[in-house]
């Protein structure tokens, strides 16, 4: 099982995922990993999502797919029966953090203060989720979190862009980034799956 750490190099970007049908979870996953997509997050935010994940699992051997917006304990057993690799949830319980470990699921937990941080520190986590980024200070708060807070690393995710994507992935203590920008609307409500390849193939490339 790879570990967070792991996980978080094999790509700039890791897409959040809210799919409406399984058929559709199954087509995104398909074209985002023939852009060159490694990492896939796939949110609860739907019925679909676990069901999503235990297809989108299947896709390839070297897909990592990770069950997101884990908010209950019983989230972490639920993802890991459906094949998910890595949990993703929005902020920090000791009560998550524990159900994570009972499931063996490597959690990527979301921080936005010093306080949420502390406590991600005395958990034992070395890469941490900044959500939502832009909307809790972007790019000038993880500037301000690298003095008090060196040894960290943060995904940040929530508001970031194509465009401003690069901005965050050039800062030392940025592995990557979150984003819902490789599935626009648009493209899900035409089926296009070929711009979604297109959008995954330009994330896949950019620097950091």
């Amino acid at each position: 099982m790879k570990t967070i750490a792991e996980i978080v190099k094999l790509g700039p970007v890791i897409p959040v995922l809210a799919f409406d049908s399984v058929e559709q979870g199954e087509h995104v996953s398909r074209a985002l990993h023939a852009g060159g997509v490694k990492v896939l997050e796939i949110t609860l935010r739907t019925p679909a999502g676990l069901e999503a994940i235990q297809r989108a699992s299947q896709l390839a051997d070297d897909i990592v797919v990770g069950v997101g917006t884990i908010t209950k304990p019983e989230h972490c057993e639920q993802a890991k029966r459906a094949g998910a690799k890595f949990g993703v949830s929005p902020g920090l319980t000791k009560e998550l953090h524990l159900a994570s470990l009972d499931a063996d699921l490597p959690l990527l937990p979301g921080v936005m203060t010093p306080s949420d941080i502390i406590q991600a520190l005395e958990f034992g986590y070395e890469i941490v989720k900044f959500f939502p980024a832009q909307q809790a200070g972007g790019v000038p708060m993880l500037q301000a979190f690298h003095g008090p807070f060196p040894a960290l690393k943060f995904c940040p995710t929530g508001g970031i862009t194509v465009e401003t994507a690069p901005n965050f992935l050039k800062l030392p203590n940025v592995v990557c980034v979150g984003g819902s920008w490789l599935t626009p609307k648009a493209a899900l409500a035409a089926q296009d799956w070929a711009e979604v390849t297109r959008l995954a193939q330009a994330a896949s490339q950019l620097p950091r």
